[in-house]
């Protein structure tokens, strides 16, 4: 039985050798590729389409925000992330979401194309190259609202400016903006970011 597959990474060349070398493949099939999240979502009532191979780090929704929106709609469908980061927060995020695949681009295309026959098969299969840090897998420790902070400081909000768009009291933001720098055991709300992004916490 022929699979048809769906592409997504922003990286040409890279999409390119992907969907050359899986067309090898006398059952698997590349219908579609795309560069971005927003596409996929595009494409996502194709009823054609049996495997989503997503890379995570995509302009327009990520990978984790594109398998999200397509898990709820179709949980059907297979969603294998693709990518070259190995960031605890990553996987976590992919395992509570229910992804079929989490793999890493710097496998040889032998391995990839056999995990995505694990998965079509019903498995769930992640990189073996992650297999110790899946063991050791760190919780991350802020709560939505704190994630929310560190994410306006990123986007260069200053703490009127998140308490104006957020309608908190400037106390309120201080408060969350410390208790996530406490638990990440830092002195400034810059290295809490610093630090949330290198785990992919948010």
């Amino acid at each position: 039985m022929m699979v048809n597959i769906l592409i997504a990474e922003d990286q040409t060349i890279l999409r390119e050798a992907l969907t050359s070398l899986l067309n090898l493949e006398e059952d698997l099939n590349v219908v579609e590729t795309v560069g971005t999240g927003q596409q996929v979502l595009d494409y996502h009532n194709n009823p054609s389409i049996d495997l989503y191979l997503l890379d995570i780090e995509m302009p327009h929704r990520n990978g984790l925000e594109v398998a999200k929106i397509l898990k709820e709609r179709k949980p059907s469908h297979k969603v294998v992330l693709l990518t070259t980061f190995s960031r605890s927060g990553y996987i976590e995020k992919a395992i509570e979401l229910g992804v079929d695949g989490y793999l890493l681009k710097d496998e040889p295309i032998e391995q990839l194309i056999q995990s995505i026959r694990r998965v079509l098969n019903g498995e769930k299969v992640v990189s073996s190259m992650l297999g110790d840090l899946i063991f050791s897998l760190e919780r991350n420790p802020l709560n939505n609202r704190e994630i929310e902070m560190l994410r306006r400081v990123k986007n260069g909000e200053s703490t009127k400016d998140i308490s104006k768009n957020c309608h908190l009291s400037l106390g309120t933001v201080r408060n969350y903006l410390s208790t996530a720098m406490q638990k990440l055991d830092t002195t400034t709300r810059h290295d809490a970011l610093r630090i949330a992004e290198e785990r992919g916490w948010i």
